[in-house]
């Protein structure tokens, strides 16, 4: 992430006023503000392909999908952020009243790149660990098959599995849904995205 203003510290109320104008979205953590980098054309096939697919299985069922543009507040970490997917079960609930930013996904879906990796896989998932609701993580890897699916197992511990084959089956534990890996990266092209 980019900081946008060194040593300037704005309340919630100021920086969603800011984003509201903005012409690119903005991450928010206890009071600093951080730019956001435009995303490659593989990390939006891949949204875009588990996202079609969840709307598809998922349309009769009580869980909704959202990509990218949807807002995730963190109470407990003061921190705006915008995951890549979230998954909702039952009521959506918002921050504020705020239409566009959503404080309960059960499931959180992050398609890593060389820049986020280590963030998305480290920091962030402690940030998402403090959202009484989440349970369930995804990494989907845009250079290569690799996926990461963290979910919360007995005694609330979480449990990782990995997979790197295009024929395995991702099958989330706490929502009703199970996705190949090959649906996943219908599309991409490996090579060259960053």
């Amino acid at each position: 992430m980019e900081q946008l203003a060194k040593n300037k510290y704005y309340s919630p109320e100021e920086y969603l006023a800011i984003e509201e104008k903005a012409e690119y979205k903005s991450e928010y953590y206890q009071g600093e503000v951080f730019a956001l980098a435009g995303a490659s054309v593989n990390h939006n096939r891949i949204i875009s392909n588990v996202v079609s697919r969840f709307q598809q299985s998922l349309s009769e069922k009580n869980c909704e999908a959202f990509a990218t543009d949807v807002r995730l507040w963190i109470d407990e970490k003061n921190l705006f952020t915008y995951p890549d997917i979230m998954i909702v079960c039952g009521k959506i609930e918002f921050y504020q009243e705020r239409n566009d930013t959503i404080i309960n996904p059960i499931a959180i879906f992050e398609v890593l790149s060389e820049s986020t990796k280590n963030y998305d896989r480290g920091e962030k998932f402690v940030f998402y660990r403090a959202i009484p609701t989440f349970q369930e993580y995804v990494l989907i890897d845009q250079s290569g098959v690799h996926l990461e699916h963290f979910y919360i197992g007995e005694k609330g511990k979480w449990t990782l599995t990995e997979y790197d084959d295009l024929d395995a089956v991702l099958k989330l534990t706490k929502v009703d849904f199970q996705i190949s890996l090959r649906d996943i990266y219908h599309r991409v092209e490996f090579g060259g995205d960053k």
